[in-house]
């Protein structure tokens, strides 16, 4: 397993062909079952960070 996070956008996901998606998840040992759709989003979840300009603290209750 590499030792880094692939330095891909969530637009390099969106236009990687399946053949390299597959090989990709391969190589960090993560499954590849399911259409070109599922793996595109497989791999954006499992790699990419969510943008922390959007992300609110949340709110304290009390």
């Amino acid at each position: 397993m590499p030792l880094h996070y692939p330095r891909y956008s969530k637009k390099d996901y969106q236009n990687m062909p399946e053949w390299q998606l597959d090989m990709l998840l391969a190589e960090y040992g993560l499954p590849v079952n399911g259409d070109l759709g599922f793996k595109r989003d497989f791999a954006m979840g499992a790699f990419l960070w969510p943008d922390s300009s959007n992300h609110q603290e949340p709110r304290n209750s009390c």
